[in-house]
């Protein structure tokens, strides 16, 4: 199996690669942000347990969130691998991940990180607030917070996959097309 964890600032395109890699490698992408919304609009034991904490303006646990997962990985078995989005966002969380694939006789293969420079990552992010409808999208204040917040609860993730020899940063500027090709030079030497 191929699991990818595919990281990356707000901006830098993890959805749009993910859809490519998706159909390229026959892999299921488990966006976190996805299954959350499943699961709580479904109202599945863990989504309204999630939506407890949500509606109290508290963090969902991380082991809430590690359950939707591996209940997303055990409908899959069958699959090539996976490409998780989203998660994980701290060493807890990657350490948890290790666990939840052993349990399935499987690992990370590699985290690929889309490297994009900030003011790239503002005009991108505002381009796509003036047609998502999104709000967040759409304030550079807010956009350049969000990007601040990505870095400082997740740059230790680099050093904890580079450590296992697991981090690759693609330049995660140009084309999709060119991008595309960038990601696949790197998941085909896994």
């Amino acid at each position: 199996m191929k699991n990818l964890v595919l990281f990356g600032p707000p901006g830098a395109g993890k959805g749009t690669q993910a859809a490519f890699l998706k159909e390229t490698y026959n892999l299921v992408h488990i966006s976190t942000g996805d299954v959350f919304r499943y699961n709580i609009k479904n109202e599945t034991k863990l989504g309204v347990l999630a939506k407890s904490f949500m509606d109290k303006g508290e963090l969902v646990p991380d082991q809430v969130t590690i359950d939707m997962l591996n209940a997303e990985v055990g409908k899959n078995l069958d699959s090539n691998g996976f490409i998780f989005d989203g998660f994980p966002r701290n060493t807890l969380q990657a350490d948890a991940l290790e666990v939840l694939l052993q349990s399935h006789e499987t690992e990370v293969s590699a985290m690929i990180a889309l490297e994009v420079d900030d003011n790239v990552l503002v005009q991108r992010l505002l381009k796509r607030g003036e047609t998502s409808g999104r709000p967040d999208d759409a304030n550079e204040v807010v956009v350049r917070n969000r990007i601040k917040i990505y870095y400082g609860e997740t740059a230790v993730l680099k050093s904890y996959y580079s450590d296992k020899n697991k981090y690759y940063g693609v330049d995660g500027v140009g084309s999709v097309e060119d991008i595309t090709v960038r990601l696949n030079a790197v998941i085909n030497t896994l």
